[in-house]
């Protein structure tokens, strides 16, 4: 088993991704990564898009939807997916008001009501905040650490530029200005690097345009930029960070395996597995000898399984870990 370096990881990296089943110790892991990096001197923001507030809980502190510092060089944000739906439908609804007639904008306000309960809505305004988050976050903080389950939310991230060509498509086929602003937004074609000079539509290609359709075709480039540059952050090893927190149980190690084969099929760098609530060697007892057993039979099995992956097993302790003084004491088992 190779050892898992956490202290090299929060040294080096700009972007640390927790993820793992619910009920493993993922967000109070992230929590205790946060204080330890924020000890170093680095500046630190952690975020959770958990809307049971989980870190809140952690720290024994109400934090909330707003930057709070916690202590030196740790701020802490808890995302509320209901407060960036309504977020984002405030933009698009601001937005589409500019393209719509007045006959249309009560049946523009009517579809983003119902949009607001669609499947996904949470999601994909969580997303976008999300791009945004770690692109601006890098220019005021050192290390930006998500409490968040990478996988589902890594996936779609890699997937928006495809998305948004899509979409942009079927857009096209309903504007009676396709023919002009198709030759604009075949910029979003997946696989164009968008922030390449040679990829950047010329100010003639926008010639053709009245002011709307100059205005939503920039709205969409400008959006597919933010997007590819997120995917290179998620796929650069040398910036970012997966850690996937399992505990020796036959679901939550099934449930990794899965989730880590995603990544690797996606080119996504996983840097290694945090082993939780592992029970001491001298459990008494037959109850938790026969625990004791099973479990070292679980740690094989992710020796096994994650063979190419760097380990780092922690202790099941005795109390539970709450407030900022249990978190500094736990990070000190890393």
């Amino acid at each position: 088993m190779t050892h898992l370096d956490i202290h090299a990881l929060l040294a080096s990296r700009r972007l640390l991704l927790v993820g793992g089943k619910g009920g493993v110790g993922k967000t109070t892991t992230s929590a205790a990564l946060a204080v330890a990096a924020a000890e170093t001197g680095r500046k630190v923001l952690l975020a959770s898009t958990d809307p049971a507030h989980s870190l809140a809980d952690a720290f024994d502190h109400e934090i909330g939807d707003h930057e709070t510092m916690l202590a030196p060089n740790l701020t802490v944000l808890e995302l509320d997916p209901d407060n960036e739906v309504d977020a984002y439908l405030s933009r698009v609804s601001a937005q589409m008001r500019r393209f719509a007639g007045p006959d249309q904008v009560r049946e523009l306000e009517r579809q983003l009501r119902l949009s607001r309960q669609s499947p996904g809505a949470q999601e994909a305004a969580l997303l976008e905040r999300l791009a945004r988050l770690m692109e601006e976050g890098q220019e005021r903080f050192d290390l930006i650490i998500l409490d968040t389950a990478p996988t589902g939310h890594t996936l779609r991230l890699l997937s928006l530029p495809e998305v948004m060509a899509a979409w942009t498509d079927g857009l096209l086929k309903h504007n009676h200005r396709a023919a002009e602003l198709g030759k604009v937004l075949t910029h979003l074609t997946p696989g164009r690097d968008l922030d390449s000079p040679l990829n950047t539509p010329t100010e003639h290609a926008f010639s053709g345009l009245d002011d709307r359709g100059r205005e939503l075709a920039n709205t969409l480039l400008t959006r597919q930029r933010l997007f590819q540059r997120t995917r290179r952050l998620l796929a650069d090893a040398a910036r970012t960070a997966f850690l996937f927190v399992l505990t020796p149980e036959k679901l939550p190690i099934l449930e990794t395996e899965r989730a880590v084969q995603s990544l690797i099929d996606s080119d996504i760098p996983v840097a290694g597995l945090i082993i939780n609530r592992v029970l001491p060697d001298q459990a008494d007892g037959s109850f938790f000898q026969a625990r004791h057993a099973r479990q070292l039979r679980h740690l094989a099995d992710i020796e096994a399984r994650f063979r190419s992956l760097p380990q780092r097993r922690l202790p099941l302790l005795e109390d539970d870990i709450q407030g900022l003084d249990a978190l500094l004491s736990f990070s000190h088992r890393f």
